[in-house]
């Protein structure tokens, strides 16, 4: 190799190092302070992270219900993933697939209002889920988020993807329009509904101001809020705090790390339209 242009490569690999340590120095900040058992936490310089030590997990873990609030995330992280998936694959195929009058403007409409701010819609979804009488039940915090534009839109560009000859032959051998969608459409958009799916499950799992207004009892708290609650019992000791966040982070990390070949997959296949 040419010294001109090892010399490069060695400089680029340098400045993506950099990039990347820059990226992740506030999770592996997050993960020094709830590994360390003792000593400050601020300064800069930041401190060595030593002793090492598991204490503040055992301490959250003995402290707070977090079993019954894993679960609570699980139950609205579940629900809320499974409508995203199943109700913007139904709304994305006619909008995609099918000639009606007014499709186009449909389809701006919706895209229009990913421009509102998502805080527009507290008042109107809280006066609504009052008189439906779900407040501080789990479907009052699925139900204002079971369907999002960006997943309508994110599965309309898969659709598009899927050459109309595919379609034809369907049709043809005599398959039904919810046969077609179910058996043929479906399984060609996965790679966009494995995307989808881990937005959607980043989102919820996240999910903190809308449970917190809804929700009245503690026992029915996600991980998030209760994380809040651990905020108020240690306002002192961010050790502890700190512990709790990367026990929240976790699932969201192993989530990505066996899905990533899916979400990029499903990604760029919609983009290449």
């Amino acid at each position: 190799m040419a010294p001109r242009r090892m010399v490069g490569k060695v400089g680029l690999y340098l400045g993506l190092g950099t990039l990347a340590l820059f990226t992740a120095f506030p999770l592996l900040w997050l993960l020094g302070t709830a590994l360390r058992t003792q000593g400050r936490v601020f300064g800069f310089p930041p401190p060595p992270p030593w002793p090492l030590g598991l204490d503040n997990f055992v301490a959250v873990w003995r402290t707070l219900p977090l079993p019954r609030f894993f679960l609570n995330t699980l139950l609205i992280t579940g629900a809320g993933v499974g409508a995203n998936l199943l109700l913007c694959a139904m709304a994305a195929y006619p909008l995609a697939r099918m000639r009606f009058p007014g499709r186009n403007l449909v389809f701006f409409l919706l895209l229009a209002t990913l421009m509102l701010p998502s805080h527009v819609g507290l008042i109107v979804n809280f006066v609504t889920l009052t008189r439906l009488r779900l407040i501080d039940t789990y479907a009052a915090v699925v139900l204002p988020s079971a369907v999002s534009v960006f997943g309508i839109f994110l599965l309309r560009q898969q659709y598009l993807s899927i050459p109309q000859e595919l379609e034809d032959a369907a049709r043809i051998d005599g398959a039904s329009e919810l046969g077609l969608w179910w058996r043929v459409m479906l399984p060609l958009i996965a790679p966009g509904l494995a995307a989808l799916g881990i937005f959607e499950f980043v989102a919820f799992w996240n999910s903190f101001l809308w449970p917190l207004i809804v929700l009245k009892s503690p026992e029915k708290y996600p991980l998030a809020v209760g994380l809040l609650y651990l905020s108020g019992l240690f306002a002192h000791n961010t050790r502890l705090i700190a512990a709790g966040a990367v026990l929240m982070t976790l699932p969201i990390i192993a989530v990505f790390l066996f899905t990533q070949r899916y979400f990029m997959r499903g990604i760029t296949l919609g983009a290449i339209r």
